[in-house]
């Protein structure tokens, strides 16, 4: 009989090296075996099934049933409050955690000594709505109209929106770089957008890879003139929902790891691939506290 090495396996089951050490640590990989520290893993064995999956219900069931009941505390809750802040921080938002969290819970900034930029309260505002439309058109096929739509409610209403020469919910009209990069041109953007759509529906069973994959090349095209970290972050959590794949929150601590993987993914994939898989092993912690089968 042939064994893979926990990376090898972790890699054909699209998880992290961490979950595949702890399915054979429980037991739940039938004759899988230490030698040392080491572990050897049959090449047929099969990924463990989800924990709790008779239980039926997934994460999209909870975060549509909390979001449509407005219940503070649950699971739809940290997601608005930990993806809109992480996502927008990124991005240079000048919001604090607790800040972000009085917004979504109160609607009002709470008591603060500095001055808050008006765009940073805006556009922590349209990104509730935004994982709001995530949730709402989650098992809908991904589109460019579902794209744009989200650039929209993202940048509708800032200072942004009121210059000629953004196009709010449309394709940038300026060519822009991003980290000294150059992106596609304006002109070029289109038909970009449109292949890229193409070759990532016209795959079979989408895997974490391939969500990965479709996120390096919608930033490197750069559709928008702005916006385009927070909706590429958006679209990969939509995507993950949609797929039964455990979705993820780049948090602001790891975003030099983040950077790094889409930097290095056309040389090496594992960069962002680890990143991502570790922000996964987070996100399953929230979903054990809540009890969420996965």
């Amino acid at each position: 009989m042939s064994f893979l090495s926990v990376k090898e396996t972790a890699a054909l089951w699209g998880v992290s090296e961490r979950s595949v050490r702890g399915y054979c640590a429980a037991g739940r990989v039938p004759g899988a075996f230490l030698t040392g520290k080491t572990w050897n893993i049959p090449e047929g064995a099969v990924k463990p099934k989800r924990e709790g999956a008779a239980a039926g219900r997934t994460l999209l069931d909870v975060l549509k049933d909390e979001k449509d009941s407005r219940l503070h505390g649950g699971i739809y809750h940290r997601v608005q409050i930990e993806l809109t802040y992480n996502s927008n921080h990124i991005e240079g938002s000048g919001l604090t955690h607790e800040q972000t969290r009085c917004i979504f819970e109160t609607d009002t900034l709470g008591v603060t000594d500095k001055s808050v930029r008006v765009d940073d309260i805006i556009e922590t505002a349209n990104h509730f709505r935004c994982i709001d439309e995530v949730i709402d058109c989650a098992k809908r096929p991904l589109t460019e109209r579902f794209i744009k739509r989200l650039h929209l409610i993202l940048k509708t209403g800032t200072a942004d929106a009121g210059k000629e020469w953004f196009a709010v919910g449309e394709y940038k009209k300026l060519p822009n770089e991003v980290g000294g990069r150059e992106t596609t041109l304006p002109e070029d953007v289109p038909a970009e957008m449109k292949r890229l759509i193409s070759d990532y529906n016209g795959k079979g069973k989408i895997s974490l890879d391939d969500i990965l994959e479709f996120h390096v090349r919608f930033e490197r095209i750069h559709p928008f003139q702005d916006g385009n970290g927070r909706v590429g972050r958006l679209i990969m959590f939509k995507e993950c929902l949609k797929h039964g794949i455990v979705p993820f929150i780049i948090e602001d601590g790891i975003k030099l790891f983040y950077y790094r993987g889409l930097a290095e993914w056309p040389r090496e994939r594992g960069y962002l691939t680890d990143t991502c898989l570790s922000a996964q092993d987070a996100f399953k912690n929230s979903l054990r506290y809540f009890r969420i089968p996965f």
